[in-house]
């Protein structure tokens, strides 16, 4: 099994359009932030896209992926989602459209936006058929299972992937942990965690937060994303524990 983190950023972005780099080194790559999406992939070659956000096309290129076998969305916010157009090549030379799943409330609201991605339109093919993910248990080989997380006003989905004996976690865009979060992520080999900045905030995990989530699951390795502008790589690598990983674009683990 294998994590790629096709973008780490927050919504903005690193740099902010007017090439606002914060604290982050320029020189240093790995603080050059796309929005956030992952690619989950099993032994058998299966892939599991993760939200399509806003910089979709850039990271397939850059990672080299042509197809995925089935796409997840943890919420609707834009720079989870407005990349969903991106899709449409991989809609090309296939007998149906693309298996999507996410909650209830995302569904519908990725349907009332995007309603000819998911039903067609003026002779274009349906290009995901979406589903609720109260049916789903395994998808592509992958087991899956899910809960919903505090987001502010609203809820976001965290994703638990397992396949040839090990597991990947997927936590973005929460303000609080809850138990049942806990429960779902407990003993995982890779927990990918939003980690915003080192302050609190009203809508997403700060540093501390995320390096507690990190020990109440009993996680072999924490994996921060969903960076901004203030947590520049190196400096973060230096303050965080061993099995604690600062995100990149193009960050890849090898589970074996």
């Amino acid at each position: 099994m294998k994590l790629l983190v096709l973008g780490c950023g927050t919504s903005t972005g690193v740099p902010r359009i007017g090439n606002d780099w914060g604290e982050c080194d320029p020189n240093e790559p790995k603080n050059r932030r796309s929005r956030v999406s992952i690619i989950v992939e099993s032994a058998a070659g299966a892939r599991i896209l993760v939200d399509t956000s806003t910089d979709l096309r850039h990271q397939l290129l850059a990672n080299n992926i042509a197809a995925v076998d089935a796409v997840f969305w943890t919420h609707d916010h834009a720079d989870h989602c407005h990349g969903i157009d991106d899709l449409r090549p991989m809609r090309f030379g296939r007998a149906g459209p693309l298996p999507g799943f996410a909650s209830e409330d995302t569904l519908r609201r990725l349907k009332q936006r995007f309603g000819y991605v998911f039903a067609g339109m003026y002779g274009y093919p349906t290009i995901v058929q979406l589903e609720s993910l109260e049916r789903v248990k395994i998808v592509s080989g992958f087991s899956v299972a899910s809960c919903e997380m505090p987001h502010g006003q609203m809820n976001s989905t965290a994703f638990r992937f397992e396949a040839d004996g090990k597991s990947i976690g997927y936590a973005t865009d929460f303000n609080t942990i809850t138990d049942e979060m806990v429960a779902l992520f407990e003993g995982l080999d890779i927990l990918v965690t939003d980690c915003l900045r080192r302050e609190s905030h009203p809508t997403h995990a700060s540093l501390a937060m995320a390096l507690e989530f990190g020990e109440r699951t009993g996680a072999r390795t924490t994996v921060l994303t969903h960076l901004d502008k203030s947590m520049d790589y190196a400096t973060l690598s230096a303050e965080i524990p061993d099995n604690v990983l600062v995100g990149y674009d193009g960050m890849q683990i090898d589970l074996r």
